[in-house]
């Protein structure tokens, strides 16, 4: 059995014990790396689509965010839920990336977001950035943003505590080797998150970052249905989650080459967020 379809057959049998993990309620904002004002009101354009509701594989992240917890001046706020919109002046999305690095599909995303200067998100598991720093290196050369998605993409809310730290702290280590810098952000797999998946990531210095649009690009639909779901689900704010690695991800980037012009041509503005609490 290849790595591929190992990766495979493990998320499909945690698809059961994550099902109950998500909930929904309010959204909060962060803001966007060039923009620090306020939510502004969309510019002029036609009107966009409905977001698309999370698949149940990636679940429904958590909303309802209410204000983070104070800590020590000078450490990461704890947070109860994970944030899952950006605000910024007019049509602002971010564009974020999981699971990888691969050099076999990680390289033609970069590629393609270098062909466009747009700036992404890509959350890398430990697992695949320790054989492959010089993407890590690229990605930060290139302006990217790199987050912690864990060592080796667990169901976190199976783990202990001490076991949800040793995936975290190894996964910021190798990230922090590549790039030059710890990650400010993570994400938990699956979208399923728990209290002390909060907690601790506040103690390594990052914030929590969920999705409003997911592709579903894992189930590799076709590139065609990969590029109407991005489409569709364009808005103001919107975060949208794909992969570079887990499997085989030539539809995904075939996706970007065909969906990142036509979001710019509609007058989208591809940014990352910077922290900041709302």
């Amino acid at each position: 059995m290849t790595k591929d379809q190992l990766l495979t057959r493990r998320r499909a049998l945690m698809i059961g014990g994550a099902a109950a993990v998500g909930a929904a309620g309010t959204a909060a904002l962060l803001t966007t790396g060039q923009d620090t004002t306020p939510a502004a009101r969309p510019a002029a354009g036609p009107p966009a689509h409905q977001a698309l509701k999370p698949s149940a594989y990636r679940l429904e992240p958590l909303t309802g965010y209410g204000p983070p917890h104070a800590v020590a001046h000078g450490r990461t706020l704890v947070r109860h839920e994970p944030l899952l919109r950006v605000s910024g002046r007019g049509r602002t999305m971010v564009l974020t990336f999981d699971d990888g690095p691969d050099p076999r599909y990680t390289p033609g995303i970069l590629q393609t977001l270098r062909e466009h200067d747009v700036r992404a998100m890509f959350f890398v598991c430990g697992e695949m950035a320790v054989d492959n720093k010089d993407l890590l290196a690229e990605m930060t050369d290139d302006g990217h943003v790199v987050g912690n998605h864990t060592w080796s993409h667990p169901l976190l809310t199976r783990l202990t505590r001490s076991e949800i730290r040793s995936q975290m702290e190894r996964t910021s280590e190798v990230i922090e080797d590549g790039c030059g810098e710890a990650p400010a952000w993570f994400r938990a797999p699956y979208g399923a998150w728990n209290r002390a998946a909060f907690q601790l990531g506040a103690e390594l210095g990052m914030d929590p970052l969920a999705w409003t649009v997911d592709t579903l690009d894992w189930m590799t639909p076709g590139t065609r249905t990969i590029v109407d779901r991005v489409e569709r689900g364009a808005a103001p704010g919107v975060v949208v989650l794909s992969h570079d690695a887990g499997g085989n991800r030539s539809q995904s980037v075939q996706a970007l080459r065909d969906y990142l012009p036509d979001l710019l041509n509609s007058g989208y503005h591809i940014t990352v967020p910077t922290r900041h609490y709302t």
